[in-house]
């Protein structure tokens, strides 16, 4: 773990900006991280100190069989005594130890040959030894490690855009990591396990993705997978070792304030440490489930819209399944944490919850389960809970039956059960982690459906599917501002823009876009479900959900003035500047003189 020493040094003595703020990474910190593997001499040096009497002993037989061949004398065709010149021994000692053997210098007399027999057998054994200790040298795991630390951490030094540090590739993070590369954004894994780092390269991203095995506590490892780095956009820490998690918290609170930081811990004391520490997102898996399950008892099609709204583009619309909260006792069967959690829960909604904490492979009593509404299986692995939730079914055919399902591959089993409701902590994480970054805007809106009422939510998912058709459109957020909508400031200046007005079809004024605002927002606060007649003021965003096509029409309006001009004033402006010059022309004419 990072010491508390170099931590309150950082504190203290970290480097600033220009204006005062903390900066990256304190110097001394950095250079000894990149120092690590910048220089190629880590390498190169672990290859000479592997190699270095191979190598030796390859030169002083290549040397001694050049030397034997200058000094040993020959004669030439007409008898006479000759010596090898030393280029011409070593030209054909290169060509005999390479084995390719042809023959170009004057025949050699029987020392000579004596002496070339012995220099091949040396040479032989002597490639033989250096071959040997090189392949020895590459399946040595420390010297891949080395050269594969320093491969990937130059991929990270020259990346050009944007990315985020993953800490840990488990099925969470992998399922996070193909949402992302499905959103085009990219990313850097580090991970402890060399099993795990070697699958990133399996999973086939789009992108080149950097994979570096280290352990995320050091705080070395952290910045050589790209915490220093200007284009880092956030850090992910979503391991099962919650110290792991807030050592990555704190570490990158001290090194990049202001950094985002998405961590997930299964422990309110460890979850209120990271957040007095840093302005993080911290994600309880077991504790959302219990808030997805309220959601769904309290506001059915809420959850239906919240569903839909954080799913993939293209899900068609869930179902929804209502609850009813007072249909009587609720059975939780299962100990620990979970099971804690779910009953606070579930008595906070009002609901009598009978809690059952029975050791693995005891059985259920036929008068806990005749008499309740519904039955939650919280054991500690889905075999045994899907074993609970079959025996609970035969005792009480109607039970509501939940279940908390651990692993993604188990799911399919919980569906052939007809399992009332059920999720995976990952799937739940994995939906919280991509709300956050791939809709920021949308985690403004979400918090505030279930208090809207039930009813809002009819209304909204009836919108959306008039508008947009019964599969889920994307969402994007416009910024009404001089950057992103130019051509329509002079009427929000003015005061003149409705929401209604701006989704007009710019090819059919009198159409609608297949569009829906979902929030405005103005001030950083979100407005939901903002209607038509709503005014429109400078700097203004809107959260929507469109089809494609329709996101085009509408960057027409906002960056083209011919075409707001006939949005906003149903007046058609000639688009050549001699069609402009006449009809400004037209318009100065006096009445009397046309």
């Amino acid at each position: 773990m990072t010491s508390p020493l170099f931590l309150n040094w950082t504190r203290i003595f970290g480097t600033r900006d220009d204006d005062g703020e903390p900066g990256y990474v304190p110097s001394d910190t950095l250079r000894l991280a990149i120092e690590e593997t910048a220089a190629p001499e880590a390498g190169i040096l672990l290859v000479l100190r592997r190699l270095r009497l191979p190598i030796i002993l390859v030169i002083f037989i290549f040397a001694v069989s050049v030397l034997g061949l200058v000094i040993i004398p020959g004669h030439d065709a007409h008898g006479h005594v000759t010596h090898m010149s030393l280029f011409d021994a070593f030209y054909f000692v290169s060509y005999t130890a390479m084995t390719i053997g042809f023959s170009e210098i004057t025949p050699l007399t029987t020392v000579q040959r004596m002496w070339v027999t012995l220099c091949i057998y040396l040479l032989v054994t002597g490639w033989a030894y250096g071959i040997g200790s090189l392949l020895s040298l590459l399946q040595d795991q420390s010297f891949r490690r080395t050269i594969s630390r320093r491969h990937v951490t130059r991929k990270v030094r020259r990346t050009a855009e944007p990315f985020l540090i993953l800490i840990g590739y488990g099925p969470t993070m992998r399922s996070i990591a193909r949402a992302l590369d499905e959103l085009d954004r990219r990313f850097v894994v580090l991970d402890t396990r060399e099993s795990r780092v070697s699958s990133v390269d399996l999973d086939a991203y789009k992108a080149d993705t950097p994979a570096l095995l280290g352990n995320a506590r050091d705080t070395r490892n952290l910045v050589l997978a790209g915490l220093a780095h200007p284009l880092c956009e956030g850090v992910l820490a979503l391991t099962n070792d919650d110290r792991v998690n807030l050592d990555v918290t704190m570490t990158t609170a001290l090194l990049r304030p202001g950094l985002p930081i998405i961590s997930s811990t299964l422990s309110r004391p460890m979850a209120a440490r990271m957040q007095s520490f840093a302005d993080c997102d911290v994600i309880n898996g077991l504790d959302r489930f219990g808030d997805h399950l309220r959601i769904r008892l309290r506001a059915p099609a809420a959850y239906q819209l919240m569903v839909w709204l954080t799913s993939a583009p293209g899900t068609a619309l869930p179902p929804r399944r209502p609850i009813r909260a007072d249909g009587g006792r609720w059975v939780v069967y299962g100990k620990g944490q979970f099971a804690t959690e779910l009953r606070a829960d579930l008595e906070a909604e009002g609901v009598p919850v009978t809690v059952v904490s029975k050791n693995e492979g005891e059985g259920l009593e036929d008068a806990e389960l005749e008499t309740a509404f519904a039955f939650v299986a919280a054991g500690d692995d889905d075999t045994g809970n899907l074993w609970l939730l079959e025996a609970a079914r035969r005792i009480n055919p109607d039970l509501f039956t939940v279940a908390l399902e651990h692993a993604p591959s188990n799911v399919p089993l919980f569906e052939a059960l007809d399992v009332d409701f059920g999720m995976t902590p990952s799937t739940l994480m994995t939906i919280e982690v991509m709300a956050r970054l791939a809709h920021p805007t949308l985690m403004k809106l979400l918090p505030q459906i279930p208090r809207l009422g039930d009813q809002w939510s009819r209304d909204m998912l009836q919108r959306l599917v008039e508008r947009c058709g019964p599969r889920k459109a994307d969402l994007w957020r416009i910024d009404l501002d001089e950057s992103d909508a130019p051509a329509i400031q002079p009427w929000l200046e003015r005061g003149d823009v409705t929401i209604g007005d701006l989704l007009r079809d710019p090819a059919d004024r009198d159409a609608v876009l297949r569009m829906v605002p979902l929030a405005l927002i103005r001030d950083e606060e979100a407005q939901p479900g903002p209607g038509d007649d709503e005014i429109l003021r400078p700097g203004d965003g809107l959260l929507v959900a469109a089809h494609r096509g329709s996101r085009q029409a509408l960057d027409g309006t906002l960056s083209d003035p011919i075409a707001a001009t006939f949005v906003m004033e149903n007046r058609v402006v000639p688009s050549t500047w001699v069609g402009r010059k006449l009809a400004r022309r037209g318009d100065a004419t006096p009445s009397g003189a046309r």
